[in-house]
């Protein structure tokens, strides 16, 4: 059995990231000026969500940002995580695992390449991370590799 504390925390997490990337998919398709961070030196939200690295085939990162977000919300819902199927296990896994792989190229191109750092893009990559914590620390008790039927 996950630890409520896990499940309630984790839950709590996804939410936070859902409200964090509503936040900046808003800002994305309206004015990057309704940031509220600084638009000058290194904290220059404006300079990261407008940059080419901003898109990732096409397709807005705050966007991206957003249905990751909804999936991982469903995902580490308590019932989620109350569920015996092998595949929400999995499904979770797989989207925080991608989520942290994403989170880590951001970061690369907020530090080397645009060289500016979003306040609001730290934020959603710091809920990543605590998410794919809980996720891969808790997310497969011993139980959960067996079959078992529901009861």
């Amino acid at each position: 059995m996950t630890p409520r504390w896990v499940v309630r925390s984790s839950f709590v997490l996804a939410i936070a990231a859902l409200a964090v990337s509503v936040y900046l998919t808003i800002a994305h398709f309206t004015s990057p000026n309704i940031l509220a961070c600084s638009a000058s030196g290194a904290i220059n939200c404006e300079r990261v969500t407008t940059s080419a690295q901003s898109r990732f085939l096409g397709v807005p990162v705050a966007v991206l940002g957003l249905v990751w977000s909804v999936g991982i919300v469903a995902l580490c819902s308590p019932s989620a995580w109350d569920s015996h199927a092998l595949w929400i296990r999995g499904a979770r896994t797989s989207l925080v695992s991608v989520g942290i792989v994403f989170v880590l190229w951001l970061v690369y191109a907020e530090l080397l390449v645009i060289r500016a750092i979003c306040l609001w893009c730290t934020a959603m990559h710091l809920l990543t991370f605590a998410l794919f914590v809980l996720v891969v620390l808790f997310g497969w008790s011993p139980q959960s590799r067996t079959f078992r039927p529901p009861r």
